[in-house]
Formats: C-alpha cells, structure tokens, sequence
C-alpha cells in the first residue's frame, strides 16, 4: 500500500467574470513583485505578534472546564527535527497523518473568534491554547481507529485547507479555534499543505498548493468512499482556496462529477483569479456542491495578491452587489456573504469569517448542514426591517445573527420567494387602497 493509501485508509475502509484593465507595464513583474512584498510587509508589521513563541505543539496539559478538539492532520509538508514544530515548510514526497487534540481554555477566559496563543511554554491551558497530544496515525488500525472513535452520528465531516503564510501549528490552532467556536457536528479534518510562512515566498507557496492538488484530491475522494460518512464540507481559506477549487476541478474531470458527498464548499477570502474561478467552475460539471463565499472589499491581503498577478480582481475582494458579478453569482445559485463592514482585530482584513463570532456561528449553524442562509418563509416586512437598520440583507434564522452585525448576504435561492413575498405585498397595498377610496 502507498504512503498515502495508508493515510487515507480510513476514509476508504471503515464501517467569465472580468475585473479592471491590466496593470501598466512600466514597471517589470520581479519591481512589481517587490514593491508588493513590501506593501505586505509594510501591513504585517501592523498585525505581528510579538514574542509568540514556535513549538507549541509539544503536549503539554488541559485544565478544568477547558475544551478538546481532536483533529485529524494530513500533510504534504516535510517533517521538522524539532518536536514542538513537527512540520516545517518544506515538500515531503510522502503523505504524513497525525491526531492532534487541542485543549481550549474555559469560554470565560477567552474571546470567541480569537485564537489564545501561549505567551511563553509550557502554556497555560486556563487561559491560553495548548496541545494536549500528538500521535502519529502511521498505520491502517491507528487511522481506522480515529475514524471510529471521532465520527459523529451525523456523518458530517468537514476539510479544512488553509492559506498563505501559515506554519503547521497556525494552522491546527486557528482551525480548532474555528471547530469549538462554529459548535459544529463534524469529524473535524485538515489538510495542511507546505507553507514557508515567509511573506517573501507568495510564489513558492502558490505552487506548493499546486503541488498538493492530488493528494487532496485523494483525501477528499477517500471520504466520500467511506460508508460512515455521509456529508462533506469543504471549507478554504485565501490561497487555499485555489488549491481546494484545483482538486475539486481534477476531480470532476478525472471521475466524471464530484463526489455527491461533497455537499457544501466554503471559500473565505478566496485568492483566486476571477476569471480563472470561471473556468474552474465551468469544469465542475453540472452537478456541483453548494458554493458559499466569503468575500471583503478592504481585504489588504488580496489587494496585494491583486497587484502580484496582474491587476485583475481577485474574488475574495469583489463587490457582489454590482455587475457583472451580481447576476453571474445568481444564476450560478452561488452565496455571498460580504463582509466589508464587519470590523475585527486582523488589520489585513483577511481573517473576518474565523474571527467574527457571528460568521463561525453562521458556519456551524447553517453552512455545514447544507441550509441556505435565509428563509423564505419570513415574511418581506422582516426582511425591510433588516434592511432598515443598515446592517444586513437576511430573514429568517440567521436574522438574529446578521440584523445585529454588518453582513450583506446574498442569497440567490431565496430570491423567487423574495419576488412572490413582493408582489403580494404589492397586491395587498394595492387593494387596501383601493377600498380606502371605495373603489
């Protein structure tokens, strides 16, 4: 059996849209990419965490009141002769799997959205994250037995796939973070791919993600062949979200159709050329999972992405509410949730769906289990009444989480009911008129 046969044993076994003109070309590719590295530089600056230490993932304790979350880890990275790393930046040839239990202090101890992060090691499992165990999945029954123990009843498992300029420990805290926060009923999964965490490394990062297309494209197929799993989320974040769209891509063309498991896919902040999306897309075939994006017109992040490749707009920053984005995205029965007004702690403005505590809960309540984010059952004075208040374009469940934050949700499924609910509503002005004046 193949290495990553054996990682994904488990799985199988167990019971065009266009953006602006092209930039000038006064100024050479490697000066636009330098001069764009150092914008992003120039930003991070503003959101570094001083003095955060490396190796955290060495097992240390929990404490009372505290949460787990045990994730299953697969990655295309080389491993780290450092313990408390694991793994580093640079390309294995083998696929390496690990259970990674996450210990999160008590809700009263921390802020929802937000990843606690040691100030020193050991960690202080009261009031910041630490890592409870780590045990390397490098056999058939070790895996099999994760699956087994971690499975909920749902059948619901979701994949998580990161972004640029992420270490291997970001990336299991921030999506443990994520799964505890959301409160989601998932076998919780994440795909870790060779990250240099360098702002300097956007293109070795990029085609790292290209470089892992095919294992991901295992690990997705694997699931959907395991009979205990019954749906799959996949949800992405910033380059990720190439990567994530790339194997669902290879999939569709190499089996005829994605996998009908794969229910739901979540693109936040998406690093990915608009146009290339459209092919991407295009290539999916007929059949595709529900599509929900995430996108935000002040993601700096993206704005720098933007000038590296070339001027055209990236998706994670379009504005869905104007053409041609609007009625493409609509007739496509593609969700949007802008989240430009929405203000939080990341001065990039490219983290917003894992550090608003409103959005992980939308994620957990409504997104993996497939539900559309509005109900046409509300009533349209509901919807008026949303609207009024400046803050969101959403009824039904989610109102009491969108009416009191600043998300535009667009919800293309639900807009026939929206047309009937107004032209009754119309009717009925119409006719209590008329009476009024004795017609």
């Amino acid at each position: 059996m193949t290495a990553t046969g054996m990682v994904f044993t488990w799985l199988a076994a167990s019971s065009r849209l266009r953006g602006t003109a092209p930039a000038p070309r006064l100024l050479s590719r490697d000066n636009r990419l330098r001069r764009a590295a150092l914008l992003f530089v120039g930003a991070l600056v503003l959101t570094a965490c001083a003095g955060r230490p490396e190796g955290v993932l060495v097992p240390g304790g929990t404490a009372p009141g505290a949460s787990e979350v045990d994730i299953f880890v697969a990655t295309t990275r080389a491993p780290s002769e450092n313990p408390g790393v694991l793994f580093g930046g640079d390309r294995s040839q083998q696929i390496s799997a690990a259970s990674i239990v996450v210990s999160i202090p008590p809700d009263a101890a921390r802020e929802v959205g937000q990843v606690q992060w040691p100030k020193r090691l050991p960690a202080d499992p009261r009031k910041e994250f630490s890592t409870v165990s780590v045990t390397p999945l490098d056999g058939e029954a070790s895996v099999k037995a994760w699956a087994q123990s971690n499975i909920p009843a749902s059948g619901r498992l979701m994949i998580f796939v990161h972004g640029f300029n992420n270490r291997y420990e970001d990336a299991v805290y921030r999506f443990a973070q994520i799964v505890h926060d959301s409160k989601a009923d998932v076998a919780p999964v994440l795909f870790t791919w060779p990250s240099r965490a360098s702002v300097f490394d956007y293109v070795y990062d990029r085609e790292s993600t290209n470089y892992s297309r095919d294992a991901l494209e295992e690990l997705m197929r694997r699931a959907a062949e395991n009979p205990k799993v019954k749906e799959i989320t996949i949800m992405a974040h910033s380059m990720g979200t190439w990567l994530a769209m790339e194997s669902l891509r290879q999939m569709a063309i190499r089996d005829g159709r994605v996998a009908p498991k794969i229910r739901n896919v979540i693109l936040a902040s998406p690093d990915i050329d608009v146009d290339v999306f459209g092919k991407q897309w295009e290539q999916m075939g007929k059949n595709k999972p529900n599509f929900t994006l995430f996108v935000s017109q002040d993601d700096r992040a993206l704005t720098v992405s933007r000038r590296i490749a070339g001027n055209i707009d990236r998706l994670g920053q379009i504005d869905p509410s104007v053409e041609p984005y609007r009625s493409q995205l609509e007739s496509e029965g593609i969700t949007v949730l802008d989240l430009t007004a929405l203000k939080v702690n990341d001065r990039l403005n490219h983290g917003k769906f894992a550090e608003s505590p409103e959005v992980v809960k939308l994620i957990g309540n409504r997104l993996i289990e497939g539900q559309t984010i509005t109900d046409s059952e509300v009533g349209i004075g509901d919807r008026l009444g949303a609207v009024a208040l400046g803050t969101a374009q959403t009824v039904g469940t989610a109102a009491s989480v969108a009416v009191s934050t600043p998300i535009l949700i667009f919800d293309p499924k639900t807009r026939e009911s929206y047309d009937d609910q107004w032209r009754r509503l119309g009717r009925s002005v119409e006719n209590t008129v008329g009476s009024a004046v004795g017609q």
